[in-house]
């Protein structure tokens, strides 16, 4: 009986022993995918480049406003779990299809949102849709590529999970700047439509398998469902709400730590589970996934901490900060295609243990800022961390999924990319209270070491007041003034000290990390892993 062409499964055997033909749809696949998690990625961090303009569109206060991404990572990180148990019951053709075609919709809803709840509902759609394109590009690289070629398939998805993050706000300043704040969405337009069309064409026809939603993990679902939902909220609001000071809060801390209890309780303890969780036992797949925290934590907490001091601190537009962060993401579309060959000739450890390092030492060169720190003092650091960060995400996908068999790929790339979202929630929400927290302790410590009865003091202050005298005030408001004017300066002087301390800790966590690379078993060249 013959086999139709489409109907064929992605790995089909070689024509020769020892030979690996590799059937020119599976790579438009690859290709395919790598472009839905890019644009997936992309409109995280290209929505908070523009946040600002979206909240004076649609007459939102800055906390109302804060939920335009907060209610996108709520619906990607419920989502990306799912994708494993779902892509089997509608068929990953049909599953990638459909969500990509939804995504593209809801990205236009957003485009035309007429007030804060029609952009918040449209981007938590946007988000449920989205979030299973990053989980199913893994899938397809680690399903449709042999395990010699497969490093070539980890390049492509580390522009996705690490290029897409960095120059997200680039491309999001120089859209609302040159034209308005709805093209960040309308950019989805025409790459949503290539994507739709390369899926259909690449990937193999499949049945559906109804039957398994008799069999689901609903309780796994749900608790799933409310944990990660309200974890994420946690850890995106907690800060702006003073965390366990706010009821909203300690009410959402509290479902999340019962709800992902019973998941995991119940994960592994039931037959047929949402997600492995056993993986995680897995010697590399469990290391890997700490050092993918890690990564998560450095990547956005980073990506959170510059824009932010830029904007802040030096009055950086949206525009400008982009320019800042170019050098941080071109860059690696210049190296990534190199690291598949390195890994040939040098252990895929120690260049992710270099990766990581030079990370570490990007975050360590951004500590020592001082008021004149601006975006030239960036370009240094950030080239440097441009190069480690192709060095990190290749051979860590390479390395954590080496030992995954072809039927736990689904679960292991959800789990892979869930690892890393969550530590990019959690670095954003810790380096945002830690620059808030060590802000007001370095202004009382500058506070108390400034005597009004000190000379140098009197001096300044006297400098100040004659300033202000000579544009029109009178002694007393002058002299009003020129102590506003001298807090304004030890707040100054706060914030970039706390700022320092900020990538002080990220570069002291993503050092750690290199901890767990120690202890990675290499993997094969020729590899068994997600074997065909």
């Amino acid at each position: 009986m013959s086999i139709d062409e489409d109907e064929k499964p992605l790995n089909s055997s070689p024509d020769k022993p020892g030979e690996e033909r590799i059937p020119l749809k599976n790579w438009i696949a690859v290709l395919g995918a790598a472009l839905g998690a890019f644009m997936a990625v992309l409109d995280i961090q290209i929505v908070n480049s523009s946040l600002q303009d979206i909240q004076g569109a649609l007459g939102a206060t800055l906390d109302e406003g804060t939920w335009v991404a907060t209610s996108y990572l709520v619906a990607e990180i419920i989502t990306i779990p799912l994708t494993a148990y779902l892509s089997r019951v509608f068929s990953t053709r049909l599953y990638v299809v459909v969500n990509a075609f939804l995504f593209v919709i809801f990205s236009m809803c957003c485009a035309f949102a007429w007030d804060l709840n029609s952009m918040i509902m449209f981007r938590a759609l946007q988000g449920f849709t989205g979030g299973t394109l990053i989980p199913m590009s893994l899938t397809i690289i680690l399903t449709s590529l042999p395990a010699s070629k497969r490093t070539v398939g980890m390049a492509i998805f580390a522009i996705t999970a690490t290029f897409a993050p960095s120059i997200g706000p680039a491309i999001g300043g120089w859209l609302t700047d040159t034209f308005n704040w709805r093209y960040i969405f309308y950019l989805n337009l025409i790459p949503g439509i290539a994507l739709i069309f390369l899926m259909l064409y690449s990937l193999p026809r499949e049945k559906m398998n109804l039957k398994l939603l008799k069999e689901g993990d609903w309780l796994g679902m749900v608790t799933m469902a409310l944990g990660l939902g309200c974890l994420e909220v946690v850890l995106e609001e907690g800060n702006r709400k003073d965390w366990f000071g706010s009821p909203f809060i300690v009410n959402l801390a509290i479902v999340a730590a019962v709800s992902l209890t019973i998941f995991i309780w119940h994960q592994l303890h039931t037959e047929k589970p949402l997600l492995q969780l056993r993986l995680l036992a897995n010697r590399n797949f469990g290391l890997g996934s700490v050092a993918n925290v890690a990564l998560g934590v450095g990547l956005y907490g980073s990506i959170y901490l510059m824009p932010t001091y830029l904007a802040q601190m030096q009055g950086y537009s949206p525009l400008q900060i982009g320019q800042v962060l170019v050098w941080l993401g071109l860059p690696q579309l210049l190296l990534i295609p190199f690291v598949p060959k390195l890994m040939q000739k040098f252990d895929p450890r120690l260049l992710l243990a270099i990766g990581l390092s030079l990370f570490s030492v990007s975050s360590l060169m951004s500590s020592a800022m001082t008021n004149l720190s601006a975006g030239p003092e960036f370009i240094v650091s950030n080239l440097v961390r441009a190069m480690g960060q192709p060095l990190i995400m290749v051979p860590l996908s390479t390395l954590t999924t080496g030992d995954i068999e072809q039927k736990d790929a689904a679960s292991a790339s959800s789990l892979f990319n869930m690892m890393r979202n969550l530590g990019g929630s959690i670095g954003v929400a810790m380096v945002s209270t830690f620059v808030t927290q060590r802000e007001q302790l370095h202004s009382n410590r500058i506070g108390e070491s400034i005597s009004m009865a000190a000379p140098a003091v009197q001096e300044r202050i006297n400098a100040y007041t004659q300033m202000f005298i000579i544009k029109g005030a009178d002694q007393t408001l002058a002299l009003q003034e020129a102590t506003k004017m001298l807090d304004r300066i030890v707040r100054r002087e706060a914030y970039i000290q706390a700022y320092n301390d900020a990538f002080l800790l990220l570069s002291g966590i993503v050092m750690l990390s290199v901890i767990a690379v120690i202890f990675l078993k290499k993997t094969s060249s020729k590899g068994d892993a997600v074997a065909h």
